[in-house]
């Protein structure tokens, strides 16, 4: 997909020439169903166009409805994820076809996620501002073969060399290394992604993504505090 002459404005990277054949993917959105987030389905709709992005991960906390309704919705593909909040951080799933309820333990969320098919994803590890998954309990869930990938770029992560410490630890347990927007506000997706060869299914996608490259930076895109009153939604719990 092409962003749009605003879109390039705010990100100039968006104008780098794209090798054939791949696809820009935002691993890590949010939508109003994850209760922290104001992003309507309308504005997603607005901010895929804009932004180019070829693929969204929608990964709302411990829900996965907005990303099912939006699935056959948006200019974009759509692989349906979650962010689980667990006692000892946060864990995302990709790809999957039914909700995990949030409160478990790590192993057994990462075990419902296999379950279903899907990958485990890390999202903003070692950073202290953020929920991030404790780093004993990181390392024990890669011990068990329990991870398949993990957050390198975070465009909500504030201090550049967290971001830096999350590829090295990719890197040093051969998972597959990941970039998304963490976007809370519509004018935030597409903040960071990860160009890589376009794929089919969770398996040439965790193949696709060790081949891929990771863009964009926090400073990349505005977060604007917007206080809005929106439609309470039935819960999924």
């Amino acid at each position: 997909m092409q962003p749009t002459d605003e879109a390039v404005a705010r990100h100039p990277h968006l104008q780098d020439p794209q090798p054939e054949g791949w696809v820009r993917v935002d691993l890590h959105s949010h939508t109003m169903h994850s209760g922290d987030s104001t992003t309507t389905p309308d504005e997603v709709e607005e901010a895929v166009v804009a932004s180019g992005i070829d693929v969204l991960c929608i990964t709302d906390h411990n829900a996965t409805r907005g990303a099912m309704e939006l699935a056959e919705r948006l200019a974009c593909r759509v692989i349906v994820g979650e962010e689980v909040k667990t006692h000892a951080g946060e864990i995302i799933g990709l790809f999957l076809s039914e909700r995990i309820p949030g409160g478990l333990q790590p192993v057994e969320v990462c075990e419902r996620i296999r379950a279903q098919g899907g990958i485990v994803y890390i999202p903003h590890p070692f950073d202290p501002l953020r929920n991030c998954l404790q780093e004993p309990v990181l390392v024990d869930l890669v011990a068990r073969g329990l991870v398949d990938a993990i957050e390198g770029r975070n465009a909500k992560t504030s201090l550049e060399h967290l971001n830096h410490k999350g590829v090295e630890f990719g890197r040093a347990y051969d998972l597959g290394v990941g970039a998304g927007s963490d976007a809370h506000v519509a004018e935030a997706l597409g903040a960071a992604y990860v160009e890589m060869p376009d794929f089919d299914g969770p398996q040439e996608f965790l193949a696709s993504l060790q081949a891929g490259r990771l863009v964009g930076h926090h400073f990349d895109a505005p977060r604007r505090w917007r206080p809005r009153i929106i439609p309470s939604i039935p819960s999924e719990l």
